[in-house]
């Protein structure tokens, strides 16, 4: 059997569908199994995944649209009988893309923007249930294909490699961050939509940065993201004292995966880097509460403190659903929505647990 699993929709998401793969692996173990994606991110964390043939990777939305296309015609060369659109993946053109690649058997979970062609792109649909993880959402799909969980638990999954364990200790020796408690920040979240509307403000981190600087010089704040968080670090860094406030900077998110396994706290919204914290088992996790937080997407695996947002209170799914759009509301209402969570309440929360 040649399976594909395809996931598209981010780099937290592709995280969640490694219980999934390992599943697959357990029930078929003489199978090809390879997985598609388009963020370089979620390439780089299925490196070294022994439960994956290959990894299919093509950033499609930075691609040609005559480019993308005939990347994914070039993968119904390799004959897969079998599909997987993970959760989750509400856009009709994922389920394209599974038309395309050509597989007898292509599976999807039914999203509320699901139209008559989504069934005619799969034609094998499972129902998403909000009330349940992404993770059992996924593990649903071996019910349509004759297999069973027969794992014990079911944990996402990067496999660092022993030269990453070690880079991440020379890292830590060589910027005098050894021994230290590590206060891990990302700032950044998703950059697609309107995602950004739910990040926390960043002059709030700054604010929050400079009163640990000032009030616990005992912790150690290590600001976490790429290039596209720079801008927003600078801002913290220009309030912070340089001593007790470091920008992260790794050649991939392995890298920064290894040195979030060795912090004493980790703290952000719901982002990629949320969901690898979690991977990591990191201690002390907390998440500020933005519209886009439901069950589906909670850190899965590792105990959290979550944050409240006055004015989410819990109410995720009424900002924000698995429909293809956006985050509801204006921009105005959803920075006013995160403004409302106050420095205050997370700094206490962070002094609490460290």
């Amino acid at each position: 059997m040649k399976i594909l699993v395809i996931s598209l929709a981010g780099i937290g998401d592709t995280l969640l569908a490694t219980p999934l793969i390992h599943e697959l692996r357990a029930n078929f173990p003489t199978a090809t199994i390879d997985v598609f994606t388009k963020e370089s991110g979620a390439r780089d964390l299925l490196e070294n995944n022994p439960h994956v043939n290959r990894v299919h990777y093509k950033n499609l939305l930075r691609s040609g649209k005559l480019e993308a296309l005939a990347y994914i015609w070039s993968l119904r060369k390799n004959g897969y009988d079998l599909t997987i659109n993970t959760h989750p993946q509400s856009r009709m053109v994922y389920r394209a893309v599974a038309r395309m690649i050509g597989a007898q058997t292509r599976i999807s979970h039914e999203y509320e923007s699901f139209h008559w062609l989504d069934r005619k792109l799969c034609n094998r649909i499972l129902p998403q249930d909000y009330e349940r993880h992404s993770i059992e959402n996924n593990l649903d799909v071996l019910t349509l294909i004759a297999a069973r969980k027969v794992l014990p638990q079911h944990e996402m999954e990067v496999f660092l490699k022993a030269e990453e364990e070690k880079w991440a200790e020379t890292y830590l020796a060589r910027n005098q961050l050894s021994g230290r408690k590590l206060l891990g920040i990302h700032v950044g979240s998703g950059g697609t939509k309107n995602l950004p509307l739910k990040r926390w403000p960043i002059n709030h981190y700054a604010d929050l940065v400079q009163r640990l600087n000032r009030e616990r010089p005992d912790i150690q704040v290590l600001l976490f993201g790429g290039p596209e968080e720079m801008k927003d670090h600078q801002i913290v860094l220009d309030r912070a004292d340089g001593n007790l406030t470091h920008e992260v900077k790794t050649p991939n998110l392995r890298l920064a995966a290894a040195l979030i396994k060795r912090c004493s706290a980790f703290l952000s919204v719901d982002t990629a880097l949320m969901h690898i914290a979690a991977a990591m088992k990191a201690p002390n996790q907390m998440v500020i509460e933005a519209p886009t937080l439901n069950v589906t997407n909670w850190p899965h695996g590792n105990h959290c403190v979550i944050i409240p947002n006055p004015m989410v209170n819990g109410r995720g799914l009424d900002f924000y659903r698995y429909d293809g759009g956006d985050i509801r509301g204006s921009r105005e209402e959803l920075i006013k929505t995160m403004e409302s969570v106050n420095v205050t309440d997370v700094y206490a929360s962070v002094t609490k647990l460290i």
